[in-house]
């Protein structure tokens, strides 16, 4: 059983930003967010990994992949993975970073500074975190499965220049045409993240017959009889299959905001 994963990781950096939000100020924040980067940095980069005898990023003997080893176990990593997790251990202190991120943007929108102040912050530091992470990407290079500090100043950066535009339309000049789905989405998205992949893989625990004897998984049976044969080409055919859930999980969702049905962590 795997005992680490996205959830997991959201919980754990949750908890983490909570009690910072509590006992720190902004200032104290932002320097814990950079040294919690350039630890992560420093950590990965030079310090010799146990067995093998040199630090390094490859997928199986990088640090965060022995940490996991020796401490999950690999009978409690990502199975696919089988020797690393890309919610483990070490990568949750740049995840924290990717949260102190947040703390920092929402404190922003919530205090008392003009709204046009507020955009302009957003997108200046939005700016600087994109280029940063692009810089830093040099020798410390973007990768998600890693959570490395530049993918932390690309992802940041780029969520900072969306919500400042999304601020901007939505909340300053008032644009509301359109934002529903995106409105109903967000309200509930921890609800969609977690039964999206949920309901996939029950759905492919009931095994369907076809004509030729083979059996399926209702989820592959579905996509196979009612999506694929109407393209020549599998690409398009996984796209709408893919847009497809987009939509009936919008239907849901849409749903549940007109009841006001909302699960919050």
């Amino acid at each position: 059983m795997r005992l680490l994963g996205v959830l997991q990781r959201i919980a754990l950096v949750y908890l983490a930003c909570s009690l910072l939000f509590l006992k720190t100020s902004p200032r104290q924040q932002l320097y814990l967010l950079a040294g919690l980067l350039v630890g992560y940095w420093v950590l990965m980069s030079f310090v010799p990994v146990p067995g093998v005898g040199y630090a390094n990023l490859e997928p199986e003997t990088n640090m965060a992949a022995w940490l996991d080893r020796t401490i999950l176990t690999p009978a409690h990593v990502y199975k696919p993975a089988k020797v690393w997790d890309p919610e483990g251990l070490l990568s949750t202190l740049p995840a924290i970073g990717t949260g102190l991120l947040g703390l920092l943007a929402g404190t922003l929108l919530r205090s008392q500074r003009p709204s046009a102040e507020k955009v302009a912050w957003l997108f200046t530091w939005g700016c600087l975190a994109t280029l940063g992470g692009l810089i830093w990407n040099g020798f410390f290079p973007i990768n998600k499965a890693l959570w490395t500090s530049s993918f932390v100043l690309l992802a940041g950066g780029l969520a900072m220049l969306g919500l400042a535009l999304s601020y901007w339309l939505i909340d300053v000049m008032r644009y509301r045409k359109g934002v529903l789905p995106f409105v109903a989405f967000g309200v509930n998205a921890i609800t969609v993240f977690f039964l999206s992949g949920l309901i996939p893989r029950i759905m492919n625990l009931i095994h369907v017959t076809r004509p030729d004897g083979t059996e399926l998984g209702l989820k592959e049976y579905l996509y196979r009889g009612f999506i694929a044969p109407h393209f020549s080409d599998p690409i398009n055919a996984s796209l709408a299959g893919a847009l497809t859930f987009v939509m009936i999980w919008f239907g849901i969702l849409w749903w549940m905001y007109r009841k006001n049905v909302i699960i919050k962590v």
